[in-house]
């Protein structure tokens, strides 16, 4: 059975310029297919996180084309990437950033709601689903203030399923968890693969968590020495 190919990076360059101009990434090439399961890995400083916000499109100033689902990412307008990223791309961070100010509930329905796409109530019905595949429904009232940190992550992956994404890119998502609920997290990703065929790629420095995935991009230097 053919794969279907998802995001095509071609001969990606990044420059930072303050105080003095380098290059953090360097003729950058890969392909992932609908469905895989990446981990991109490399000492600190060898340019991981600078290309993952780059596919994601939160950092636009790069040289190179990058394609998602056969739409050029490099030719869109900001506002038009905007709608991209919240539609196609799910983000999870190190750090969950959710807003202690809201509900659990409220903080998985966001994106959502920026999107648009459907009435308030198909909303929560939604976010009541997601935290449910993540057995964090009876925290959906909470702030999250109230919630240990491997719960507010689970949250932060419900937030980023909301809109149901072709991709989920993390930063090291398992970075401040411990062995076991970074196990958990590792888990439900591969159940999302089955369950929504989506797609994952995931920077971490967790060498048991990325030899588990389908394959390791290995960065060094702002360059990949191996797909």
């Amino acid at each position: 059975m053919r794969k279907e190919e998802l995001l095509k990076v071609r001969g990606v360059n990044k420059y930072f310029h303050d105080p003095t101009t380098i290059q953090v990434l360097k003729n950058i090439n890969f392909d992932l297919n609908k469905g895989e399961y990446v981990s991109i890995m490399g000492k600190s400083g060898c340019g991981k996180s600078t290309l993952l916000y780059i596919l994601s499109t939160m950092d636009t100033d790069y040289e190179g084309e990058i394609e998602l689902k056969g739409i050029n990412l490099t030719k869109q307008s900001h506002n038009e990437l905007a709608r991209i990223r919240n539609e196609y791309i799910g983000f999870i961070f190190q750090f969950h950033y959710l807003l202690p100010e809201f509900s659990i509930l409220e903080n998985v329905m966001m994106p959502a709601l920026k999107l648009d796409k459907y009435s308030r109530q198909e909303i929560e019905h939604r976010a009541i689903e997601k935290l449910r595949l993540l057995d964090i429904h009876n925290l959906a009232k909470k702030k999250a203030t109230q919630i240990s940190g491997g719960q507010k992550q689970r949250v932060a992956i419900a937030r980023a399923l909301i809109n149901e994404p072709l991709i989920i890119m993390g930063d090291e998502p398992t970075g401040n968890l411990d062995s076991k609920n970074a196990d958990t997290v590792f888990h439900l990703f591969k159940e999302m693969i089955s369950e929504f065929n989506t797609t994952l790629l995931i920077v971490t420095h967790d060498e048991d968590f990325a030899n588990r995935t389908d394959r390791i991009i290995t960065m060094s230097d702002g360059e990949i020495i191996n797909l």
